[in-house]
Order: structure tokens, then C-alpha cells, then sequence
């Protein structure tokens, strides 16, 4: 009797890994990674860090004047000569909602980096969607059919297909956000390498910072896009070779390339100081890891 228990439970377990195996070959491979990340940065949820409606204890505070004698903890009051209200995070799902740039340009990589600025793009923003997913919150992909803000698996299984479908045929050398609905509260964050003409970029950043809701743009280049290591004779091509320039001494280029995309980085950090946003640089050749512990603290209350 034993043997066809035994011949059962074999039986079981390769059903159950035939179907796990269906299942996680089901998930997009940026999905996979995106979670990889998130495990290397935080655990459980990241709560608003304030006192209102939840179930997660937060802090005692003193209690004051209009306080309800229903909100007194009255067993850690009992340890000293005042009295004490129990306060629990608050807990309220917030709405962030993400662009991530889908111009040619982002499809730039050079030897100095493993991955596009695409690519990273896609990689930050679906573990910050993670993240999200992970505490309840609603979150959205700015220009796409999962714009919407919603939360759950599903809504992470619609944005890693959108964010690892192919370029469009008719996708601009360059990015801007475009007009999208914003939400009475929440935050927005911006993935772009922001190379584009300033007259189509910026008004862009300025309307959607201008609305009073919280922000960042996270800068993401390729470190031969900071560094122009070029020398001798060169020929520069955008990505869909609308724009060319061809020279003979690339050398010469390197102070006055350096210095725009300094004037660049300052224009985009005034524009988002003055909403009180905030500017994240990032490079291809750099772990994405610290990039998005700096967007968990943003999108959990930090600074």
C-alpha cells in the first residue's frame, strides 16, 4: 500500500513543478529581474509614515486637549504619570503614477555599458511599480493602456509587456512626457535621458510639476553620453540618424558637449526645485540598486 502513495505524491509533486515551471516561464523576464531587485532593497511594505487609519502600530504620542478617553492606551499610561494615545500609521493607498521614456534615443548603449538607457528605464520604473504593488498602492504607466492607476499582479504583468514591447516605428529621436490625466494627490516619477530640445522638454516638465504634486526625474545616460571619450575623426548619429555630425578632431568637442549637458542637468534641477521636486542621475554602468533605494525613500516619504 505504501508504494502507490508513494508513486502519488511523486506523481503530485511533478504536476506542481510542470505548473510552476509554466507559470514563472510565463513572466517576463524584466518582471523577474524586477523583483530580484526589490529583494535586494526592502522587505515588506513601506508605510506613510504618519499617524491616521491603519492597522500597523506607529508611536505613542501625549495626549491633548479634544483627545477622545476612547483613543487612551490606558496599559501604557499606567507606566507613568501621563496619559498616552496609541497612534497607527497611516495606511492609505497612494497613486503614483510613471513615464518612462519610449523615444530612439533611449535605445542607445555603448561597450562601457551591459544595457540601453531603455532597458534600465524599464528596469527601475517595474520595480518601483513592485514596490508599490508590494504596500497596497495604486500606480500607473504614463501614455499607455495602463495608465489608469491600479494595483496587483495583473497591473505588473500589463506594464512589463508594455515596457519590453518593441519600439514603435515611429518613435521620436527624442522624449518628452506627454498629456496625461494627474491625480487630485500622489506622486510622479519620470524616467528620460532628457537629451531633447529644450523647448519640447522642459514646458513639459514645467506643467507637470506645476500641478502641486510631489516628483522626480531620474536622468539615465550611458557613461560615453557623460564621459566623451571620443578622439580624431568621429561621425555622431542619432539613434534614428535624423541628426548627424561628422568632425575630424572629436577632442575639441569634449568642453563645450560637457558644458551643455551641465547647463541641461542645472535647467532640469531649477525646474524641479521649484515644484519641489527632486533630479536622481543615474548611469548604465552603474548598479540600479542605489537608484532605487533612492526612489523607496521618495515614494515611502523620504528625502
Amino acid at each position: 500500500m505504501a508504494e502507490p502513495a508513494s508513486r502519488a505524491s511523486r506523481d503530485r509533486a511533478g504536476w506542481l513543478r510542470r505548473d510552476a515551471e509554466r507559470v514563472s516561464g510565463s513572466l517576463p523576464a524584466l518582471l523577474v529581474e524586477a523583483e530580484r531587485l526589490v529583494a535586494s532593497v526592502a522587505t515588506g511594505v513601506h508605510g506613510r509614515r504618519q499617524a491616521g487609519p491603519g492597522e500597523t502600530f506607529w508611536q505613542y504620542r501625549a495626549a491633548q486637549p479634544g483627545d477622545a478617553l476612547s483613543q487612551i492606551d490606558w496599559r501604557r499610561s499606567a507606566r507613568s504619570d501621563r496619559l498616552y494615545i496609541r497612534e497607527m500609521e497611516w495606511e492609505a493607498a497612494e497613486t503614483v503614477l510613471l513615464w518612462v521614456d519610449r523615444a530612439r534615443s533611449m535605445q542607445f548603449r555603448s561597450d562601457a555599458s551591459a544595457r540601453t538607457k531603455a532597458e534600465r528605464a524599464a528596469l527601475l520604473a517595474l520595480s518601483v511599480a513592485v514596490l508599490l504593488s508590494r504596500g497596497g498602492e495604486r500606480y500607473g504607466l504614463i501614455g499607455t493602456e495602463a495608465e489608469q492607476p491600479r494595483t496587483g499582479e495583473r497591473q505588473l504583468q500589463r506594464m512589463a509587456g508594455l515596457l519590453t514591447a518593441p519600439v514603435e516605428p515611429d518613435a521620436p529621436d527624442y522624449g518628452a512626457p506627454v498629456e496625461f490625466a494627474l491625480p487630485r494627490s500622489g506622486r510622479i516619477i519620470f524616467f528620460s535621458d532628457f537629451m531633447g530640445p529644450r523647448e519640447q522638454v522642459l514646458p513639459a516638465l514645467r506643467r507637470a510639476a506645476g500641478q502641486g504634486i510631489g516628483g522626480v526625474y531620474v536622468q539615465i545616460l550611458d557613461p560615453v553620453e557623460e564621459e566623451f571619450p571620443f578622439i580624431g575623426r568621429t561621425r555622431f548619429e542619432s539613434v534614428a540618424r535624423a541628426v548627424r555630425h561628422e568632425t575630424d578632431q572629436a577632442a575639441a568637442l569634449k568642453d563645450r558637449y560637457r558644458q551643455r549637458l551641465a547647463e541641461r542637468r542645472d535647467e532640469l534641477d531649477r525646474v524641479a526645485r521649484a515644484a519641489g521636486w527632486q533630479l536622481l542621475l543615474h548611469r548604465t554602468d552603474e548598479s540600479p540598486r542605489r537608484a532605487l533605494l533612492r526612489l523607496h525613500a521618495f515614494i515611502g516619504g523620504g528625502r
